[in-house]
C-alpha cells in the first residue's frame, strides 16, 4: 500500500507534462489561424495576398509562414512596414505585378527566393539588397532598370546570391561588382553594347550566361573578358550583331554555345580550338558562305551542330565538309548545311554533294595560279571546259575553254619530260544528235581501265537521282546520253577510274557543259532529222489515231441527229396540215345558223355557201342576216368579197354585210 502511493505522484507529474504540451500546440494552431489576416487566406504554411488590389502589405503575417503572395496588387514602395523584416519564417515572397518603383525595403530577413517582376523598379540600392543575406534567387524581369539606376557594389551585398535575372530592361552594360558566387546571369534582351573586361572578373562560379537580343558587335566586347568564366557551361549571344565568335571562350567545361542570328561571316580556325567538351553548336541565321577546313577538329564531343540558313557556297572551298560529314559518326547530329549557290546546286544538301559537277581550278605544287583567257583556237588544256549551243549544220562543237596556264615554261631539253596538261591526256567532245540525244566522244593519252560519265541538267538540285551515271569500259570512247530535254543545258563529267573502280587523282577528271538544240516543234524552222521524224510519228500515232476515231463518232452523231431532226419536222407539219384540215368539220366550228321562220338552214363547205330553202320558198334579201364567226382556215378573218364599192369593214376586220350581198 506504501509503495503505491509513492508511485502515484510520478505518475501524475508524467499526465501532467503531457497534457500541457498537448495543450500548448493546440494553442499555437489556434492562434496561427486567427492571426491571418483578414484580407488574405491562409492555407498552413502559405499566404494568399495576392490579386485583392492591396495597396501595402497587410499587417499581422503570423510566424511560421514560409510562402508569401503578395503578386498583381497595387502595392508601393511605401507599402512595407518595418515588422514584416521580422517574419524569420518566410523564405519565397511573390511581388510582380505591382506599382514598385525602387527595390524595396523591409522584405523579410531570411528570403532566399524574390520574385519582383513586372514592376516599374529603376534603382536599386546596396541598403536594401544589404538586408537580404540570404537571398539567392532573385527575378527582376521587366523592370526599367538602367546601368546608372544601379548603385556601384548592389548586387554584392547580396553575398548568398545565385541566380540574377536581369532580362528586358534598359541596360547598357553588364552592372560591374556581382556576387562572386552567382552560378546564372541573365541580361537578354537589353541595350548593352558594352562588355567591360571587370564585368565578369571575379564570378568563377558562374555557369549559364544568356547576353541574347542586344546591340553587341566584336570591338564592344573587351579582350579576355570571358576567359575568366572557367566553370561556364552554357553561353548564349543570340541576336547580336557579331562578325565572328567571341575570342578566349573558356573551354574547360562550356558544353552549350549559341552564336545564331548575328552576323557573322567568317569563323577563325581556333575560334574552337579549346572547346574539347563542347556537345552542342549552333550558328544558324548568319552570313557564313564558308569554313575553314579543320575549324571543327577539335571538337570531339560534339553532338549537335546546327547551321541553318547561311548563305552557303557549294564549291571547291567545301569540299572538306562534304567529306567531313560522310565520316563522322553517326552520333553527330548536323542539320542544315544546304548549298544556297551557284544556281546549279542550289537547295542541295551539302552531304550530297558530287564533286564532280563542280568546277575547281588546279594548280602545280609551288607554282601560283594565273587564271587567262586564251583563243578558241588555241589547244584546249582546261580541265572545266565549257560549251555554248551548236549551230544547226554543226556536226561537231569544239570546246571554247578558259584555262589555267602556268607562267614558266620548260626548257628544250626538258620539254620530253614534261606531263601532258591535263585537257592533252583527256579530251572531251561533244557531239548533238538532235534535240533529245547528245554523243559523248572522250580520248584518253594513257591507259584507263574504266569510265565514270556523269551527267545533270543545269538548276536542278543533285539529290534524288537526278544525276545520272554509267560506267563504261576503258576501250570505250564514246557515249550516247538519249531522253534529254530539249534547249537544255546539262553538265557532262568523265571520270577514270582504276582497276579496283576507284576515283583516279581529281586531276584526271574533265567536265564540261552542253545545250540541246530546241525542239522542231517549237520552231517550225528547224529541219529534224531522220532519227527526229521518226520518234515524232512514233510518239504521235496513238494521238492520230485517237483524233481519227474522235472524228468518226462525231460525224456518225451529227448525221443521227440531222436525220432525227428531219423526221421531227416532217412529222410536225402534217400534224399541223391535218389539224388545219379539218378545223372546219370540228362541230363547233359550225357558224350558228337559223332562219327567220326556222325553216331554213345553213349549210357551209371548205370555201363557199349556199342557202336554199327547205320549202322552196324565195328567198328576199331582207328575210336574213348572215353574221360569219370563223373562216375556212380555222381563224376570225375578213374574206374578200370581191365588190368595187365595199371601203367599210366591221370589228376584227369582217366585212359589213350591209355593204357587201352575195
Amino acid at each position: 500500500m506504501g509503495s503505491w502511493t509513492r508511485m502515484w505522484p510520478t505518475d501524475w507529474a508524467v499526465l501532467m507534462k503531457s497534457w500541457l504540451i498537448f495543450s500548448l500546440g493546440f494553442y499555437m494552431q489556434v492562434s496561427k489561424t486567427l492571426a491571418c489576416p483578414k484580407v488574405c487566406r491562409c492555407d498552413r504554411n502559405f499566404v494568399y495576398c495576392n490579386e485583392r488590389s492591396l495597396t501595402s502589405v497587410p499587417l499581422g503575417i503570423p510566424e511560421g509562414v514560409t510562402v508569401l503572395y503578395l503578386h498583381n496588387n497595387q502595392i508601393n514602395n511605401a507599402g512595407f512596414p518595418a515588422e514584416l523584416h521580422n517574419v524569420q519564417s518566410v523564405h519565397t515572397v511573390y511581388l510582380y505585378g505591382n506599382q514598385l518603383d525602387e527595390f524595396p525595403m523591409n522584405l523579410p530577413k531570411n528570403v532566399r527566393v524574390l520574385h519582383l517582376q513586372e514592376n516599374n523598379i529603376q534603382t536599386i540600392s546596396r541598403a536594401a539588397l544589404a538586408q537580404l543575406l540570404k537571398l539567392e534567387e532573385l527575378h527582376l524581369d521587366d523592370n526599367s532598370i538602367s546601368t546608372v539606376g544601379v548603385e556601384d557594389g548592389a548586387f554584392r551585398e547580396a553575398i548568398s546570391l545565385k541566380l540574377l535575372f536581369l532580362s528586358k530592361n534598359h541596360l547598357s552594360s553588364v552592372p560591374v561588382g556581382l556576387p562572386v558566387d552567382l552560378q546564372e546571369l541573365r541580361v537578354d534582351e537589353n541595350r548593352i553594347a558594352v562588355i567591360s573586361d571587370l564585368a565578369f572578373q571575379n564570378l568563377t562560379s558562374l555557369e549559364r550566361l544568356i547576353v541574347d537580343g542586344n546591340l553587341l558587335t566584336n570591338k564592344g566586347i573587351a579582350e579576355g573578358t570571358f576567359s575568366h568564366l572557367s566553370k561556364l557551361k552554357e553561353f548564349s549571344i543570340v541576336r547580336n550583331s557579331l562578325t565572328y565568335p567571341p575570342p578566349d571562350l573558356p573551354g574547360t567545361h562550356l558544353l552549350r554555345l549559341y552564336l545564331q542570328d548575328n552576323q557573322i561571316t567568317h569563323i577563325p580556325l581556333t575560334a574552337f580550338s579549346n572547346l574539347h567538351k563542347l556537345e552542342r553548336l549552333d550558328i544558324s541565321n548568319n552570313q557564313l558562305r564558308m569554313l575553314v577546313k579543320g575549324v571543327f577538329d577539335n571538337l570531339h564531343n560534339l553532338r549537335q551542330l546546327t547551321v541553318r540558313n547561311n548563305p552557303w557556297l557549294c564549291d571547291c572551298s567545301i569540299k572538306w565538309v562534304t567529306e567531313w560529314l560522310k565520316f563522322i559518326p553517326a552520333s553527330i547530329n548536323v542539320r542544315g548545311f544546304m548549298c544556297q549557290g551557284p544556281e546549279q546546286v542550289r537547295g542541295m544538301a551539302v552531304r550530297e554533294l558530287n564533286m564532280n559537277m563542280l568546277s575547281c581550278p588546279t594548280t602545280t605544287p609551288g607554282l601560283p595560279l594565273i587564271i587567262t583567257p586564251v583563243p578558241a583556237t588555241a589547244m584546249p588544256t582546261t580541265l572545266v571546259p565549257t560549251s555554248s549551243v551548236p549551230p544547226p549544220s554543226s556536226k561537231y562543237n569544239p570546246l571554247t575553254p578558259t584555262i589555267a596556264t602556268l607562267p614558266t615554261v620548260p626548257d628544250r631539253e626538258d620539254r620530253e619530260r614534261v606531263t601532258p596538261p591535263i585537257s592533252e591526256r583527256i579530251q572531251l567532245s561533244i557531239h548533238f544528235v538532235n534535240d533529245t540525244c547528245i554523243q559523248v566522244n572522250w580520248m584518253s593519252l594513257f591507259t584507263v581501265m574504266a569510265y565514270k560519265l556523269t551527267w545533270v541538267k543545269m538548276g536542278h538540285s543533285l539529290v534524288g537521282g537526278i544525276v545520272q551515271e554509267r560506267i563504261v569500259s576503258g576501250e570505250k570512247q564514246h557515249l550516247s546520253l538519249v531522253n534529254l530535254e530539249p534547249k537544255s543545258t546539262y553538265r557532262i563529267c568523265l571520270v577514270p577510274l582504276d582497276t579496283y573502280n576507284n576515283y583516279r587523282t581529281r586531276e584526271d577528271t574533265v567536265c564540261s557543259e552542253a545545250t540541246t538544240k530546241a525542239s522542231f516543234l517549237s520552231n517550225g524552222s528547224n529541219i529534224p532529222s531522220s532519227h527526229e521524224q521518226t520518234t515524232s510519228q512514233n510518239l504521235g500515232s496513238p494521238f492520230l489515231l485517237a483524233g481519227l476515231i474522235g472524228g468518226a463518232v462525231i460525224f456518225v452523231l451529227v448525221v443521227l441527229l440531222s436525220i432525227f431532226c428531219w423526221h421531227m419536222h416532217k412529222k410536225g407539219r402534217y400534224t399541223s396540215q391535218k389539224w388545219k384540215y379539218n378545223r372546219g368539220r370540228r362541230k363547233d366550228d359550225y357558224c350558228e345558223a337559223g332562219t327567220k321562220k326556222d325553216n331554213s338552214i345553213l349549210e357551209m363547205t371548205e370555201t363557199s355557201f349556199q342557202i336554199v330553202s327547205l320549202n322552196n320558198d324565195q328567198l328576199l334579201k331582207g328575210d336574213f342576216r348572215l353574221q360569219p364567226i370563223y373562216t375556212p382556215n380555222g381563224g376570225i378573218n375578213y374574206t374578200d368579197c370581191h365588190i368595187p364599192n365595199n371601203m367599210r369593214y366591221c370589228n376584227s376586220n369582217v366585212s359589213d354585210l350591209e355593204h357587201c350581198h352575195t
